[in-house]
Parts: C-alpha cells; sequence; structure tokens
C-alpha cells in the first residue's frame, strides 16, 4: 500500500490540479480508498471506497492512478507505508 500525490499542471490553460490516492483500513477490519482532488493550494474534495479486502483497495487505487496518467497527472511525491518509521 502506499500514498501516492499526481499534479496536472497547465499554465496556459491557467490549470494547477492536484489528486491524492491513499489507502487506510477502517475500524471494522475493511480498507478504504481515500481520494482527494483540487486546485494546488486548496483543500480540495475527498471520497472515500470501503472494499472488503486489500487486494481490492489496490485494484480500485491503480485503476485511479492509470486512469489519471492517462488524462496528463504525474506522480510527485509516492510512500509506501514500509517506509515509515516504527
Amino acid at each position: 500500500m502506499q500514498s501516492i500525490l499526481l499534479y496536472h499542471v497547465n499554465a496556459e490553460a491557467n490549470m494547477a490540479r492536484f489528486y491524492h490516492i491513499d489507502i487506510a483500513r477502517t475500524l471494522f477490519g475493511e480498507v478504504s480508498v481515500l481520494r482527494s482532488w483540487g486546485r494546488i493550494g486548496t483543500h480540495g474534495r475527498t471520497s472515500v471506497e470501503t472494499c472488503a479486502t486489500p487486494v481490492e483497495a489496490e485494484t480500485a487505487a491503480d485503476r485511479t492512478l492509470r486512469q489519471k496518467v492517462r488524462r496528463g497527472y504525474v506522480a510527485v511525491f509516492r510512500m509506501r507505508m514500509s517506509d515509515l518509521p516504527r
């Protein structure tokens, strides 16, 4: 599982957008895909999709990532959960 921050910036179109994808466990044993998006510098909007298994959550997150990369977003930050200090 990893957290990914994507940017899509086009100065000519006055566009500066972000998209953040994260996967987290819920208190009930399920796994959620957290998506946040909006204009860079704002809080943006957030969506939560709850999945039954980590595999389903990874599949949903990967599908969103591929879609955003096709639309011109570029990954500026990736962090694996194993990178966190213990």
